[in-house]
């Protein structure tokens, strides 16, 4: 049977459309699949390679497997840079990223954050030098570095406007460095006076290495870390959500948290994109 150009070119385009997912299907989880998860392994106690195993560990390790086990399912944890996790998100290579990211307002035009723990940037210095920072006013004018990948360097700028500045003070030099260890790097080998990561972390990192490290303050900007879901799958936000709602109920929560010595950072409710 002969058929006219028009009449192929409708098979062709029947048969594209039927080949070319809808923008759901490619969000959607199949009901028991696994979860990949998005993880950058080197901000302790939240994710780091166990010394002894080489093995993912941490708060946020526990809390993910948690979360799929309530969910019926398992977790894939994809290892990636700070800087990739956002694109691995909107490309679908990951459903979700649970890394101990900031529910910042910058972030939430692409993704949904389910908030699970308060943060905060908290500066620190060598022990060896803690008489010289009796306060938060005597960083003015010195140089102070954090990860170049959050939102850190720009808080601790305009914390020294505010605090430096205005008070007639010189400001902070601020240094990006390439993530936390590198800022701890830094300070140890005298290139920094001081460094920021988040509060939250600080208890862990003195424990593993003590009589190093001394916190100068306390946080200076309050924040929350979530869980990150683009904001195309409602489906998998309201699913994770459940999870959480019922880890947080029956007590698993607030266990995971003590574990990892971050029980005075645990929420008592699960809070979307920090409105409730």
């Amino acid at each position: 049977m002969s058929l006219s150009l028009f009449q192929r070119l409708s098979l062709v385009a029947a048969a594209v459309a039927l080949t070319v997912p809808t923008v759901h299907a490619q969000t959607a989880r199949a009901k028991g699949a696994p979860i990949t998860a998005a993880i950058v392994s080197n901000y302790p106690p939240m994710e780091f390679k166990d010394p002894a195993t080489a093995k993912l560990t941490g708060f946020d390790v526990d809390l993910g497997e948690a979360l799929a086990a309530k969910l019926g399912t398992t977790i894939k944890w994809e290892e990636t840079s700070f800087d990739q996790m956002l694109s691995s998100l909107a490309t679908g290579r990951v459903d979700i990223i649970l890394s101990g990211m900031t529910d910042i307002p910058a972030r939430r035009d692409a993704v949904k954050f389910i908030d699970y723990l308060k943060t905060g940037p908290q500066f620190y210095v060598m022990k060896e030098h803690a008489a010289e920072y009796a306060s938060m006013a005597a960083l003015c004018g010195k140089k102070v570095g954090a990860s170049r990948r959050t939102s850190f360097p720009t808080e601790i700028a305009a914390w020294s406007d505010a605090n430096c500045v205005k008070a007639g003070k010189p400001p902070i030099v601020v240094s990006g460095t390439d993530g936390s260890a590198d800022a701890r790097t830094q300070l140890r080998q005298g290139r920094l006076d001081a460094a920021v990561q988040g509060g939250e972390t600080l208890p862990y990192l003195m424990g593993q290495e003590p009589n190093t490290y001394f916190p100068v303050g306390k946080a200076f900007v309050f924040q929350y870390v979530g869980l990150a879901v683009t904001r195309k799958n409602d489906a998998l936000v309201a699913e994770l959500s459940d999870a959480m709602n019922k880890l947080m109920a029956d007590g698993t929560y607030a266990k995971i948290a003590a574990k990892w010595g971050l029980q005075d950072y645990a929420l008592p409710k699960l809070i979307i994109d920090s409105a409730n």
